[in-house]
């Protein structure tokens, strides 16, 4: 919790694109990319995460991905998710 009493801000940004093949994470058009958004916490990054993968099922290298920026902006005090 915050000191107003709201639960802590935890952002994450969830992303995707066309990978150039399946052993790495290079992405074939950085131009493309899918930036899905930025959420306040774990579980509705999840959720659109979940989502965004599972509307491109049939593209194996399109993937998506999510990045804890909380961990990015306070690496000190990171939360475990």
């Amino acid at each position: 919790m915050s000191t107003t009493g709201e639960p802590k801000q935890l952002l994450h940004l969830v992303f995707g694109g066309e990978l150039k093949n399946l052993d790495s994470n290079e992405f074939r058009d950085l131009d493309k990319l899918d930036i899905v958004g930025i959420f306040p916490d774990y579980k509705s990054a999840e959720a659109a995460w979940r989502a965004k993968a599972q509307s491109s099922v049939d593209n194996a290298l399109q993937r998506y991905f999510i990045v804890h920026l909380h961990r990015l902006l306070d690496p000190e005090h990171s939360d475990s998710k």
